[in-house]
């Protein structure tokens, strides 16, 4: 189907409801899987789409028994559509912002890698910032690196907490905090009733050691290759319970075992020679959408982690 070329013209607000309608189809691939999303029948969202075509003046996508597809200018036509709904949010998100009392969201996204003594630091982090910007909503969650690292890409996440091995282009990174990990074993291990001296090299290097699921640099790095590395866990806690099956060894900061260590359920394996630094970031975006919002976590966050 082909229709006559138009000339160009302001989009009215039908325009971007149809475009709305568009994405939603091609977003969940085909009319009757967008029905539930935009709670209209597939009829329809099919006259909408017709509508739109003949608007723009091209066919946007083929439909019928051998599926959904895009044309080349329906492809076109969705990039431009993401660019110019993300434009609309950033333009509002920027209003926002300029007021004189912050509202909406402020999110801060964690990779749950917190012992007690930081979920407490952080739990100042929060209360500073209530009491001081009481209209915005705190959104604290633990999410994945990747998922972190892409929301804060996407102007989605104002900062993230988590473990930056590896750099990415547009972000900024400030260590908030560093301490020592170390190999340790459970009192189900045949190493725990050993003394150091009795566990020779080779005695590590076949022991199964569990994976932090992650590719650390440095130091980190040097260490693991010494080890039989035949599981993963990348969450501490998760890496804990690895440990406590009395079946690997495991690198772990201290703080997050120090209630094993005390009752004598854990033991730390060579502690001056097997260990490396972790070091926890602050990270952010370099040329955020919301710089105010940004900079009142960032200021927050160095307040109780840094200057203490």
């Amino acid at each position: 189907m082909a229709f006559p070329l138009q000339n160009p013209r302001q989009l009215s607000d039908y325009d971007l409801r149809l475009l709305k309608v568009f994405q939603a189809v091609v977003e969940h691939g085909g009319f009757a899987a967008a029905e539930a999303h935009l709670g209209i029948t597939k009829s329809t969202i099919s006259i909408h789409i017709s509508n739109l075509e003949q608007r723009m003046g091209f066919t946007l996508c083929q439909r019928g028994r051998s599926g959904f597809t895009l044309t080349h200018e329906g492809q076109s036509i969705y990039h431009a559509t993401l660019n110019l709904f993300e434009s609309v949010r950033d333009f509002s998100l920027l209003v926002g912002s300029l007021g004189a009392e912050l509202s909406g969201e402020l999110v801060i996204w964690c990779s749950e890698q917190l012992d007690q003594a930081k979920q407490l630091q952080f739990a100042q982090v929060i209360e500073q910032i209530h009491q001081q910007h009481s209209g915005l909503q705190i959104e604290l969650d633990a999410m994945s690196i990747d998922q972190i690292e892409k929301g804060l890409l996407q102007g989605k996440v104002h900062v993230g907490i988590y473990p930056a091995y590896h750099k990415v282009d547009g972000l900024e990174y400030l260590p908030i905090h560093q301490e020592q990990v170390f190999l340790c074993c459970s009192n189900r291990h045949p190493f725990f009733h050993k003394t150091d001296h009795q566990i020779s090299d080779q005695d590590f290097a076949n022991a199964e050691t569990i994976h932090p699921g992650i590719d650390i640099t440095g130091e980190g790095k040097a260490q693991l290759e010494k080890f039989n590395l035949t599981a993963k866990s990348y969450q501490f806690h998760m890496r804990k319970i690895l440990i406590n099956s009395g079946q690997y060894l495991g690198f772990m900061p201290q703080g997050h075992i120090q209630r094993e260590l005390n009752s004598g359920t854990m033991r730390l394996l060579r502690p001056n020679s097997i260990n490396y630094d972790f070091t926890l970031s602050l990270v952010y975006h370099k040329q955020p959408r919301e710089a105010k919002k940004q900079g009142i976590a960032i200021s927050a966050i160095e307040k109780v982690f840094v200057d203490n």
